[in-house]
């Protein structure tokens, strides 16, 4: 019993990093109506502005992880709205899908280019020292991932149904054009969806990295992961997007522990099929009407 608690733990402790990537999913699709698919590559950016920041300029970790934050919310969500998602998106959702993935490239062989190929050591944000749970062994840092992740989660659902910039976003999000009449600035709540959505990242970026290093190929199976996420949950759904994270990363531990390992890498594929199969809007989605 001590041990299936130690593997539910940890894999709670990394879906929830798993739902927070998958949650800035589902904001880009409600406020672009487009899927983001440099998202993995948007996790892993702010971890190398936080080397850059500790071992080139020498600023101690706080002081680094704050600046990466600012940075990361500046370059991923504010310039990528306004240089990217704004100029293409009249011309359809299709050319802004191929421009993220060109987005997904660039920033991923940036990373290989100016810090190397090989994985970088990455500072951890909190204590590793383990501790015990009912007879489970768990690191303090799983669960102060756990904790900060939900939490976040948590805040976030509430500053969106809860305050008045939050359900203005979603007025923008679901009908621009009755928002706009209604008072709305629609540009301005899609602006705080992108930033929202940087700061989501980065704040991944900083609790996932010290377990899985620093690597420039780090985007690609964490995108992946986290995109299957959104939809297994519900794409059109921020609780859906989390639900979806904490089951990848239970059943992966799962797997991994009491079956075999050599196939974990399938499990996400093989629940997003089933999942399309008996229930195509997810296990929290809502079905969607669309005009054609």
């Amino acid at each position: 019993m001590s041990q299936f608690l130690q593997v539910l733990l940890s894999g709670l402790a990394t879906g929830s990093i798993y739902a927070l990537v998958a949650v800035g999913f589902t904001l880009v699709w409600q406020a672009a109506q487009t899927v983001n698919f440099a998202q993995g590559e948007f996790v892993m950016v702010p971890a190398f502005f936080v080397l850059v920041g500790t071992h080139v300029v020498g600023l101690p970790l706080w002081l680094a992880l704050a600046l990466a934050l600012v940075v990361s919310v500046v370059l991923i969500g504010a310039l990528f709205k306004k240089l990217v998602v704004e100029p293409i998106l009249p011309s359809g959702g299709i050319s802004l899908i191929i421009a993220t993935m060109a987005l997904g490239i660039l920033l991923k062989e940036s990373a290989k280019e100016f810090y190397g190929a090989e994985a970088q050591p990455f500072p951890a944000m909190f204590p590793t020292d383990p501790i015990n749970i009912f007879g489970a062994v768990v690191s303090m840092q799983d669960i102060l991932n756990l904790i900060i992740s939900l939490g976040v989660v948590v805040l976030l659902t509430l500053f969106l149904n809860r305050t008045r910039t939050g359900r203005s976003m979603q007025a923008a999000a679901q009908n621009p054009a009755v928002a706009e009449i209604l008072g709305v600035n629609v540009k301005r709540m899609v602006m705080y969806t992108f930033l929202i959505n940087a700061a989501l990242a980065a704040l991944a970026s900083f609790l996932i990295t010290p377990v899985y290093l620093a690597k420039f190929s780090n985007g690609e199976t964490l995108g992946l992961i986290a995109f299957i996420a959104a939809i297994v949950g519900g794409f059109n759904q921020i609780r859906g997007a989390l639900v979806g994270g904490l089951l990848i990363g239970v059943l992966d531990n799962i797997t991994a522990t009491y079956i075999t390992a050599e196939y974990r890498a399938a499990l996400p594929l093989v629940l997003l099929i089933i999942v399309i199969l008996v229930r195509p809007q997810g296990i929290m989605g809502t079905s969607e009407g669309r005009t054609v």
